[in-house]
């Protein structure tokens, strides 16, 4: 990997971005309306909200940042772009770490948003650190884009980058403990969710609500995620085709 190239992909990405207002709403907008949103479902209960708010503050961005980055990078590829970046002296790492640092950039600014607005304006009650919960879905955010970026190389079209999310994304909201304890579910279901990494994102959410520390196994959590988006990551690199078919 070259860092200047790396750093010019990441320039060319955020200029591309810059003229397309929509998909930056969509980034940055749609997490802070969907937590808004269920502020006010909740508002005769508000420790529902306090329930279940921490864990969809992670999960959000995680799904926006999929579907952004999926779309994004498969109509980059379908209309050459890809091909003839990498017809260049640019090595796929390159590309791909400089797709994740413009979208990662964008993430942090995401992931801030809708924390200080849960936080500070919606009235979330958690008794961790409010930086915690911030760190939790910065990295939720950065594991959707390694996944948008990864599962772009395995579709043909953006109709298609879009039918991958009830095969990524479903499994891992059923699953991930938001709907029930994974510790009531049956074995095998259990088995799966362990190697699901929204599961650990969701666990560290809870542990930032319920805990005034960090625990041992919120930093567990958090190491489990961090290193799911870096695999992803580099999946995404050795799966990227030099050419489209």
């Amino acid at each position: 990997m070259n860092t200047s190239r790396t750093l010019a992909t990441a320039a060319r990405v955020l200029r591309q971005l810059r003229h397309d207002p929509r998909t930056i709403a969509l980034m940055l907008l749609v997490p802070a309306l969907m937590i808004t949103l269920l502020r006010y479902v909740f508002d005769a209960s508000p420790r529902t909200f306090d329930s279940t708010g921490a864990s969809l503050l992670g999960i959000f961005p995680l799904i926006t940042m999929f579907l952004v980055t999926s779309i994004a990078t498969l109509r980059e590829r379908t209309s050459g772009t890809l091909e003839r970046l990498l017809a260049m002296p640019l090595g796929k790492g390159d590309l791909i770490a400089g797709y994740a640092l413009a979208f990662g950039l964008l993430a942090v600014v995401q992931s801030a948003l809708a924390t200080s607005l849960s936080v500070w304006f919606l009235g979330l009650d958690v008794l961790g650190s409010p930086w915690l919960l911030l760190l939790v879905a910065l990295l939720d955010a950065l594991l959707g884009t390694a996944l948008g970026l990864f599962v772009s190389a395995f579709a043909a079209s953006e109709f298609q980058a879009v039918q991958f999310m009830p095969a990524v994304i479903f499994p891992q909201l059923l699953l991930c403990g938001l709907l029930t304890s994974r510790d009531t579910m049956q074995p095998a279901l259990r088995a799966i969710s362990n190697v699901l990494p929204m599961s650990y994102a969701v666990d560290a959410m809870t542990q930032v609500q319920t805990h005034p520390t960090p625990t041992t196994t919120f930093t567990q959590d958090v190491l489990i995620v961090g290193a799911c988006a870096l695999l992803v990551l580099v999946l995404g690199a050795a799966t990227l085709r030099r050419r489209t078919s």
